[in-house]
């Protein structure tokens, strides 16, 4: 079966189209906007453009490529503010067939052509040096790829955390794998996702990183935006709370190859064992 009808683009709230995966049984993106959710979720919380404005290179590990719109989003924005700044552009994906059909429907169009074009290259051959840009594209499981970018002393001013979301795919979400991700970042850098589930934020306090909230955008939860450094937006009370509950046990994967089933259900065990609050008291409260 071809990229093309494997994957049927899906238009969403901004006119930008995304994908559904029928392996993960989600989009790509939130059906609010695909296009503004890589802008609001991932682009304006690392502050690119202002670090575009500072430094005359920026590093960006994109931890999920999928369509690539967070990658074309960020070299737009550097482009725009600082034409000759130096972009160097790690990018982890399992599935090269997903990068690949949205190139072959033309979905990165929204972007620059010299955008698209060196992206196109990244995708096609897993490397490009193409003017400023300086980009590699790790194929496969992102618990071994991202070993390989420590191995490298690889330390990103921006990190783009991009997974499914935590019950369809916990194993890019574990203690392990999100310990591992904070090592790439830079002392100065920022690391921004969409999810706020309290799992996913006490594993990355776990790894020693502060976090704050990032706006509601096309979904009704705020995202996540953390640093070694803080200066964050902070979270609210409600948020706070809900990092008290049993919702925030992580999920846990010692060896990096357990299974998403076990890793589901590990977490499980440790919930019903947990003397934290139920989640469904601090619902309760909330509501």
């Amino acid at each position: 079966m071809s990229n093309l009808q494997f994957f049927n683009p899906q238009v969403t709230g901004d006119g930008s189209f995304t994908f559904f995966s029928p392996e993960f049984e989600e989009t790509f993106h939130s059906h609010g906007g695909a296009k503004q959710e890589a802008e609001l979720k991932f682009i304006e919380p690392c502050l690119i453009r202002s670090k575009a404005q500072q430094q005359d290179r920026i590093r960006i590990l994109d931890v999920c490529y999928g369509l690539g719109y967070n990658s074309a989003a960020a070299l737009t924005g550097i482009g725009e503010v600082n034409p000759h700044c130096r972009v160097e552009l790690v990018a982890l994906e399992l599935n090269p067939r997903v990068a690949q059909a949205a190139l072959a429907h033309h979905l990165l169009d929204l972007w620059p052509a010299e955008v698209v074009e060196g992206l196109g290259q990244l995708v096609a051959v897993g490397s490009c040096q193409r003017g400023n840009l300086e980009a590699r594209m790790l194929w496969g499981d992102a618990r071994q790829s991202i070993k390989g970018v420590l191995d490298d002393g690889f330390r990103a001013d921006a990190i783009f955390l991009d997974p499914f979301s935590p019950p369809k795919c916990p194993q890019l979400w574990t203690v392990e794998f999100l310990g591992a991700v904070a090592q790439a970042l830079a002392p100065t850098g920022r690391l921004a996702t969409y999810s706020c589930a309290a799992a996913v934020r006490g594993a990355l306090m776990e790894a020693g990183l502060r976090i704050g909230a990032s706006p509601r955008v096309g979904r009704r939860s705020p995202g996540t935006v953390a640093s070694w450094a803080g200066d964050l937006p902070p979270l609210s009370l409600q948020e706070q709370e809900h990092l008290l509950t049993r919702a925030a046990v992580p999920y846990r994967d010692r060896t990096g190859q357990d299974s998403p089933t076990i890793i589901r259900q590990r977490r499980q065990a440790e919930q019903t064992s947990s003397p934290l609050e139920p989640s469904s008291h601090w619902k309760k409260r909330w509501t």
